[in-house]
């Protein structure tokens, strides 16, 4: 069953930043790759945007989870556990590094849903981010939040209603394969690039005792900007879009396998835990 909770969306925020080379600079080396080659005036990549925009939280404003108490911008949803479910982005005109840029916000949608695995409340954020007066890049973020009860070490994401659906499983052939190993100097970085503070990426007895993961967890940001990243090298067209959803969990210091195949919409892409299955899956146009 789903019901609305629209009373709670509309919400909107702007936020305003100058694109340094740093934090995209700090992504390539993250990648092991030399910084030295982003500069100013080259363009950012398609989801790079999530380095930005970030804004200082006083610490009595933090939640257990060790994100940004609900309320001001988020819902204030009573389920603990949250989750990045999947989304969309499109590229409209490039984003240019060095350059002031604006991010647009505001949440679509709020929905509940009620189902074999207990509440689920899907908040849907639109982003637009902008240059000069032109939108240059489109997203819709699905995140989910869910109720402690069960243990979630092998559970797929839930997908939200409203969601946009992703490519089915394909056969096994791929065109490009390539791996990548998340080690907890990797997540940590990630965190601190991204100003993240959900504790379930580097504080292992909270992601074990309080949430009931067998380790840490890779963020899906990230494990979509290791597809995004991989099709765009692959690829000898410009990546122009990227819808994804999460499916599974990916832990720490266990390998990731990114895999690519053409498919009649553009291209499906996949990150596999080490036993094969899939953990992201998305479709990049």
């Amino acid at each position: 069953m789903t019901e609305s909770r629209n009373p709670q969306a509309h919400r909107t925020t702007v936020r305003t930043d100058i694109l340094e080379p740093w934090p995209s600079q700090a992504m390539v080396a993250l990648l092991d790759r030399d910084p030295k080659t982003v500069a100013e005036g080259d363009p950012l990549p398609l989801g790079w945007h999530w380095l930005y925009f970030k804004s200082p939280v006083r610490a009595s404003r933090l939640g257990p989870d060790g994100h940004e108490l609900r309320g001001t911008f988020m819902p204030d949803i009573d389920l603990p556990r949250r989750m990045w479910a999947g989304g969309r982005l499109r590229s409209l005109r490039p984003a240019r590094i060095g350059a002031r840029a604006e991010l647009r916000s505001g949440i679509r949608e709020v929905e509940e849903k009620r189902g074999k695995s207990g509440r689920l409340v899907f908040v849907t954020v639109d982003h637009t981010l902008l240059q000069d007066g032109h939108a240059c890049v489109e997203e819709k973020q699905v995140i989910v939040y869910r109720e402690v009860g069960q243990r979630l070490a092998t559970s797929p994401a839930p997908a939200a209603p409203s969601e946009p659906p992703v490519p089915p499983r394909m056969s096994p052939a791929a065109t490009w394969t390539e791996t990548f190993l998340p080690t907890p100097v990797t997540l940590f970085q990630f965190s601190a690039l991204t100003y993240n503070g959900h504790r379930i990426h580097y504080d292992n007895p909270y992601v074990t005792g309080g949430e009931g993961y067998r380790g840490l967890l890779v963020h899906g940001p990230l494990t979509a900007l290791l597809l995004l990243d991989a099709a765009r090298r692959h690829s000898e067209a410009a990546v122009s879009s990227f819808r994804y959803r999460a499916l599974a969990p990916l832990f720490v210091d266990e390998l990731i396998t990114l895999v690519g195949r053409p498919d009649s919409d553009g291209e499906v892409v996949e990150a596999l835990n080490p036993a094969g299955s899939v953990a992201m899956r998305g479709l990049v146009g």
